[in-house]
């Protein structure tokens, strides 16, 4: 790389490491053009393909001729967009071919400047041969956030050897409609699970020194009808106490240093041009540095969606003047249009200016202006995606997600018996994989690379540990064709026991049935699985039902026969070892519903959160009880919860300061003959409160291992400030008043409450509150099991 001097006979300021990074950039800024500096708030997406099948949407309508490479680079270039994730690349192919990318951009401009790499990482590095991690539901299922960090810290490990610095994850949109296809990308539907686990993968990405970037903020997950990019209709407080919290505990606890704008308008107002969200909140109120990068084409989608904008330079203006930096993922409405705008006067420069200080810092913070940076990576040539290390957490984070939802004893599977695996997603390796997967995303439509990776299905293990295992199909995921219903039913009529594994096949904007825009009408199995289902279960043979989905769909009356469920939601490569070892008892079931799965699959979904008329009444008759609440999940052993008692304050145990924090502790026993992970739940009911509160939401928990007649302490600390929500002024307060803790199995399952009064003046808090519930587990002497 060339050390630029502009003819000072020393070496230039902005790559001396002894001065501040504001300091680098306020010596560099005024000697850029207008060009220039503009050339580093757009990134240039390597390899677009415009042939319809693409990975964003409208993408075959927005990506047009670029000019040649040497004209796109000739001012410099802020961003590349996934080198690796557009096509399938070797890993060290890839490697170098970037490092020649950055060679060519450095040299090109008058400053050197590299440009900042961003991939997408959210069930793993989207790059061809690179490990498939499980879904957000997964992790949001498996209730483990230590895990969800050394998992992330693995894919930001990969992607910095590789050459990338950003990462366009994690996803901290909370679930409000199950029929949203991008449902499977979220971890569920509670804003303090979400915010716990999301800020975990944060922690790990950053901590490898990859920027983490927070989507889709804010507000994407509640449109009208579930349907992707459709109208928000949101009040302040449900942006405030559901969506928004997420973020903030991303922000702080983990240290983001990037957001992504939602394609949302919430109540009119395209969240990319709104200065309320993206710099009155984010930054001025919120504190945040980072840079803010525009979802892919979300600037132009300001004219040719939203129709608030004229043409592409008044797009520009409106998201430059709301608070975005880059626009992604290549160059448009932030090229010509900008610069011509801007000479014009129709834009601010000093607009330019801001996005481009904080584009500056963040590659000062990346390394990518000190003297000696290198293009290529030091070890390429032993450059792997996939390595044991990266497959034993996925493996882990997959086992750990299987939730046991219903088992009348046929699970596990018993020794010797005869089983008939029946149903689409049995023995079809995709039906593992969520749509933000490499192969499911890109390589899709490039067949003649293969999966790159070795994907069993759930027949290839069950076969391995079930040693007289049918399989019939009996239909496909989609359509309309019955024909194989008759030998399905046959084979479950002739065993023992029936495995029936039905569900989704992730795909983009239609190509699927879970993901970015594969929106569900309702809650009922695609295509004829209903059908399939029905059939099986008349037969009379047990069975087990599997889903193995992107989102929780409905089991009504008409389910009310099987045996056992078990729900997976896309468990990654591994996936079909942890749900065979789960069926057969080698591995014991520990996952908990990061969302409810419906009873009725034609009524509004509705989540857990919901105040009391938000449940079932008598004002209304659709009864919205789901068949197995958010935070439900089963064992193959036993637990038994007592002594609930608050610990802290001694003096008057009901009292609790607005300002203090109160302690509470359960003992949990494992009864059972084996081990098994119980998950202990908190939540916080507030009865009386002066706008409606959810009847419950969750404040607290952890994930409890215990051997055969162990018994365990677990204690909570909460802080008052958890309490907390948005009051009838708009101000988040902690208000006095009574209140209840729940130890809960499940949000519907309430073993112990605990009736408190947080006492003192309403009190008003904000993004510096408390956010987290401690937890303090305390080991006893185990229990010998009665004779």
């Amino acid at each position: 790389m060339r050390s630029q001097s502009l003819g000072d006979g020393g070496a230039a300021p902005w790559r001396d490491q002894r001065l501040s990074p504001t300091e680098r950039v306020e010596a560099l800024l005024p000697l850029m053009s207008l060009e220039e500096k503009i050339a580093q708030l757009v990134g240039v997406w390597v390899g677009a393909d415009a042939s319809g099948e693409g990975v964003a949407p409208h993408q075959s309508d927005m990506i047009s001729e670029l000019p040649p490479w040497s004209t796109v680079i000739q001012y410099g270039l802020g961003q590349l967009t996934r080198p690796f994730g557009t096509a399938p690349v070797d890993p060290v192919l890839g490697a170098r071919s970037l490092a020649a990318s950055q060679a060519q951009i450095v040299a090109a401009s008058r400053f050197g400047i590299p440009a900042q790499v961003h991939e997408e990482c959210l069930t793993g590095f989207a790059a061809w041969r690179a490990t498939v991690y499980p879904t957000p539901l997964s992790w949001g299922a498996s209730f483990d956030p230590e895990l969800v960090e050394a998992m992330a810290d693995r894919i930001g490990r990969s992607m910095r050897a590789a050459g990338v610095h950003q990462g366009l994850a994690p996803v901290l949109d909370v679930t409000r409609d199950y029929r949203w296809g991008r449902t499977e990308e979220t971890i569920g539907e509670d804003p303090y699970l979400v915010g716990t686990t999301g800020a975990a993968y944060v922690r790990g990405l950053e901590r490898a020194g990859v920027v983490a970037t927070l989507k889709h903020f804010a507000g994407y997950s509640a449109s009208r009808g579930g349907r992707n990019l459709a109208p928000v209709p949101m009040g302040r407080r449900e942006l405030a106490d559901v969506i928004l919290p997420p973020f903030e505990m991303a922000l702080r606890l983990g240290g983001a240093r990037s957001v992504m704008n939602s394609y949302a308008e919430i109540d009119g107002l395209p969240v990319a041009a709104d200065s309320g969200l993206l710099t009155g909140l984010l930054r001025d109120e919120w504190g945040f540095t980072g840079t803010v990068v525009a979802d892919y084409f979300a600037v132009r989608f300001l004219q040719t969606l939203h129709g608030v904008a004229g043409d592409a330079a008044d797009a520009a203006r409106l998201a430059l003047r709301a608070g975005i930096d880059v626009e992604l993922p290549t160059v448009d409405t932030f090229g010509e249009p900008l610069v011509e705008a801007a000479r014009r006067g129709e834009v601010d420069e000093a607009l330019i200016d801001r996005a481009l200080r904080r584009v500056l810092i963040q590659k000062i913070e990346l390394g990518l202006l000190d003297e000696g940076w290198q293009e290529l990576p030091d070890d390429v040539a032993s450059l792997r995606f996939d390595d044991e290390a990266s497959q034993d957490i996925a493996l882990r984070l997959a086992r750990e997600s299987v939730v046991l939802v219903r088992n009348t004893g046929v699970l596990p599977l018993p020794m010797g018996s005869r089983v008939a695996l029946v149903g689409p997603v049995a023995d079809d390796p995709m039906a593992m994989l969520g749509c933000y997967s490499f192969p499911n995303h890109v390589g899709v439509n490039h067949s003649d690379f293969g999966l790159g990776l070795d994907i069993p299905t759930l027949r290839d293990e069950l076969a391995r540990r079930v040693p007289l295992l049918t399989h019939e199909p009996g239909c496909a995921i989609t359509g309309e064709d019955t024909s194989g219903i008759p030998a399905a039913v046959a084979a479950a009529a002739a065993a023992d026991v029936c495995v029936l594994a039905v569900g989704d096949r992730a795909g983009m904007f239609g190509r699927g049935t879970s993901g970015e825009g594969c929106d569900a009408v309702d809650l009922r199995l695609p295509g004829v699985q209903s059908d399939l289902v029905r059939a099986v279960l008349a037969t009379g043979t047990p069975v087990v039902l599997v889903s193995m989905a992107g989102r929780p769909y409905a089991l009504g009356p008409e389910f009310d026969d099987a045996a056992a469920v078990v729900q997976a939601f896309f468990l990654g490569q591994l996936g079909g070892q942890a749900l065979a070892e789960v069926l057969t008892g080698a591995v014991d079931p520990s996952g908990r519903l990061p969302v409810s799965v419906a009873r009725d699959a034609g009524g509004l979904p509705s989540t857990y959160l919901a105040p009391p008329l938000g449940r079932r009444n008598k004002v209304s008759s659709i009864d919205p009880t789901p068949a197995y609440p958010f935070g439900h999940g089963l064992s193959y052993t036993t637990f038994e919860w007592s002594d609930a008692t608050v610990v802290e304050p001694r003096e008057d145990p009901i009292a609790w300061p607005v300002d203090g924090e109160v302690r509470v502790r359960i003992t949990v026993a494992n009864t059972g003959e084996r081990g098994g992970t119980e998950v202990v739940q908190l939540y916080l009911h507030d009865p009386v409160a002066q706008t409606t509160r959810p009847v419950v939401r969750l404040i607290g928990y952890t994930r409890l291992p215990l051997a055969p007649g162990e018994v365990a302490h677990v204690t909570f600390g909460v802080p008052a400030d958890v309490a907390s929500f948005t009051g009838l002024t708009g101000q988040r307060i902690v208000e006095p008043g009574d209140v209840e803790l729940r130890f809960g199995r499940s949000s519907g399952d309430v073993a112990a409450a605990l009736p408190l009064r947080l006492v003192g003046a309403e009190r008003q808090v904000g993004f510096e509150r408390e956010l987290l519930t401690s937890v303090r587990v305390e080991p006893l002497v185990a229990v010998p099991q009665s004779a």
